[in-house]
């Protein structure tokens, strides 16, 4: 097994999961790391929301032991506020504290924050420098390649962030007017491994064995990261894992294998935010979880029915029926 290291973070270089607002929560985490994650990152976490006392902020930079290396993931566009959501961060004891630079969402990058401040590189700079300062571990960053087709500016972006003093970055190979539609630019990634002397995370179009191990060639990256390529399908940093270590492709799970796992996925999300609100939010994970099969579109439509976790039970039955009928 390899391993790189940010600051004296060790971290095997399999396949990160990508930090993905409303998307990657403690369940999610936990289940893409029961299958090999190798690095986990919180949900974005706002220096103001901190700063002022918000009790759901709060609660988003709390820890479990079983998802370490883990960073705490912040956002914001003023200096002052990130350096000081940075050192309330330290009682939480991250592994590392990484900075967003990347979120494309317009709530998010109309405040300024976000890939906004691929825009406005001496306020990033003075963020950056900021947390670094007030940080008590390793300071990353997720970017992109830049706001459009006519300001790619990663590789620059990428020199200053070293000079600011953060320990690794993260560069999504999309721009932000992309959002995540189009082939990644795996050039851009490229180009910002050479531009720079600390490891590099390679983030866009990775959803399985072989295309981890051909962003790892391409672009010489240090790390990859899977975002949308683990919707429903947390096996898939198993899939990396294996191809990576002996070149076997390892198949996606049977029809059952993949109902044992959605249930799980469902009972843990309950279990941290309630049945009510959990299976609320369960529903666009069992619609991941249907992709690519049989009915798979007839299904989707009644994951609305889904507002107890029994009702799992029943569903599972009709996946299963609905793929015995299609398949005779």
């Amino acid at each position: 097994m390899q391993y790189i290291n940010i600051g004296s973070v060790r971290i095997e270089k399999t396949a990160a999961l990508a930090p993905m607002a409303s998307v990657a929560d403690k369940s999610y985490r936990l289940m893409c790391k029961a299958y090999g994650a190798s690095y986990l990152v919180s949900e974005m976490i706002s220096s103001k929301g901190l700063c002022f006392g918000d009790k759901k902020t709060a609660r988003l930079c709390e820890i479990e032991p079983l998802e370490r290396p883990y960073a705490l993931q912040l956002f914001g566009e003023d200096p002052y506020y990130m350096g000081k959501a940075a050192d309330m961060l330290n009682r939480f004891e991250p592994d590392i504290i990484d900075i967003n630079m990347g979120c494309p969402v317009p709530k998010i990058v109309s405040n300024g924050s976000g890939s906004a401040l691929m825009k406005d590189p001496d306020r990033a700079f003075a963020i950056a420098a900021e947390v670094v300062k007030n940080a008590c571990c390793p300071v990353t960053v997720k970017f992109r390649a830049g706001w459009d087709e006519q300001s790619k500016n990663a590789v620059e972006f990428a020199k200053m962030l070293e000079q600011a003093g953060v320990a690794a970055i993260a560069c999504h190979g999309r721009t932000r007017t992309q959002f995540y539609s189009g082939k990644a630019d795996w050039d851009t990634i490229k180009a910002v491994k050479e531009a720079v002397s600390i490891p590099v995370i390679g983030n866009g179009d990775v959803t399985d064995g072989k295309s981890a191990k051909a962003m790892y060639d391409y672009t010489g990256c240090d790390l990859v990261m899977i975002g949308r390529g683990s919707y429903g399908r947390p096996w898939v940093f198993e899939q990396v894992s294996k191809y990576l270590e002996s070149g076997e492709t390892v198949p996606e799970p049977d029809l059952e294998t993949r109902l044992a796992v959605m249930k799980k996925h469902c009972g843990m999300i309950c279990r941290y935010k309630g049945e009510k609100q959990g299976m609320k939010e369960a529903r666009k994970n069992v619609q991941w979880y249907l992709k690519g099969l049989r009915g798979s579109a007839k299904l989707r439509a009644r994951c609305g029915e889904l507002v107890e976790l029994k009702d799992l039970d029943r569903f599972a039955q009709m996946i299963r029926t609905e793929s015995e009928n299609i398949g005779g």
